[in-house]
This record gives C-alpha cells, sequence and structure tokens, in this order.
C-alpha cells in the first residue's frame, strides 16, 4: 500500500500508538489502513443419486488461480452477506445448482495466504446443475471418481477428505483446523 485511501497522501509502515504491529498510516490525516485476512465460503454439495450412491459436486476451474483444476463451489465472501448467504450465492455462481440444508462442517485458517475458509454440508435439492462463467465443467462424483490429483486446493482436499471418513461413521463434526504450505506437499 502507498497510498491513503481517505486522502490520497502517501502512508507509511509503522506501529501507531497503543498498537503492537505494524500497520500503514497516512502521513498527512493519520488513518491507520487495517489489513485483515479474507473470508472464503463454500459448500460441500451432496445428492443421493437414484442407484442410492451419494455423489458429491464439484466445479472445474474457469478462473485464476488454478485455472482447471477441480473444486468445491466457493469463493470470496461479500461485505453485508453471512457466512452462508454468501456460500449459497457461490454455489449458484459456480454451479447453478439449488441446495439447501446448510450446516456448517470446517473452518480452515490458511494464516499464509490471510485467509480463513469455511465450508458448509449442503444437500442438493434436484439433480440440476450447469456450467457458469467461473466452471468449464460440473460433475458429481462419487467418492472413488473425486479426481485427486487436479484438486485445486489445500482446504478443498482436506474437507473432502474429511467428508469421506465422517460419512463412513455417520457423523458430521464441526471443526476448526490450521492449513500450512507444507500440506501442498501432503496432497
Amino acid at each position: 500500500m502507498k497510498f491513503c485511501s481517505q486522502c490520497g497522501d502517501s502512508v507509511s509502515l509503522k506501529v501507531p500508538k497503543g498498537d503492537n504491529r505494524p500497520r500503514y498510516v497516512c502521513q498527512a490525516c493519520a488513518f491507520i489502513h487495517y489489513q485483515n485476512p479474507n473470508v472464503v465460503v463454500g459448500t460441500l454439495p451432496v445428492l443421493i443419486d437414484p442407484s442410492g450412491e451419494l455423489k458429491i459436486l464439484l466445479c472445474r476451474r474457469n478462473i485464476e488461480p488454478r485455472f482447471g483444476f477441480w473444486t468445491l463451489p466457493a469463493g470470496f465472501l461479500e461485505n453485508a452477506e453471512t457466512s452462508s448467504e454468501g456460500a449459497l450465492r457461490e454455489t449458484v455462481e459456480e454451479s447453478c445448482a439449488t441446495i439447501g440444508n446448510l450446516a456448517l462442517y470446517r473452518i480452515f485458517n490458511v494464516a499464509h495466504t490471510n485467509q480463513i475458509h469455511m465450508f458448509f454440508r449442503a444437500d442438493m435439492l434436484n439433480d440440476q446443475f450447469s456450467t457458469t462463467t467461473e466452471s468449464s465443467d460440473v460433475r458429481l462424483f462419487s467418492f472413488s471418481e473425486i479426481p485427486w490429483s487436479e484438486l485445486a486446493f489445500p482446504t478443498v482436499h482436506k474437507a473432502l477428505m474429511d467428508f469421506i471418513d465422517d460419512h463412513k461413521i455417520g457423523h458430521f463434526p464441526v471443526e476448526m483446523g490450521d492449513i500450512d504450505e507444507s500440506y501442498w506437499r501432503k496432497m
């Protein structure tokens, strides 16, 4: 950051009085520019197909970052919306799927990217979905069909792994964990 969003003058990085970490502070108007983590919200949409098999909806990214890789429908939370509203919006934007029964499932702290990722379990209310400008392909996958080597993000990988384990025991506790840079090497 070089300029103040309040007055346009230069900013400098310093520890403001009463604070304990460096912040960008305007040299002219003394406005303190706090930079906080971004929140990513998404869903883990599931559908039971006519044979009774549980399937998970995944989207192939048609945008950067990780263009061409598979992900759960997710994106940045917008101002003036709740986390569940954002997850629902992102699911529609990326898959045109109709979902319901959202239940918080996983929260991941991704400190090295200044992000917090929240995933909600969700039921698909019908089998209708489609591609969008953000997703070049949208498909339902059984557990054995998930394209593990083509997943876009570690948080998606971990959420899916946890869901498969939890599905085996029929219990889906809400959990929080940390995802660091080394998780990429584990995938």
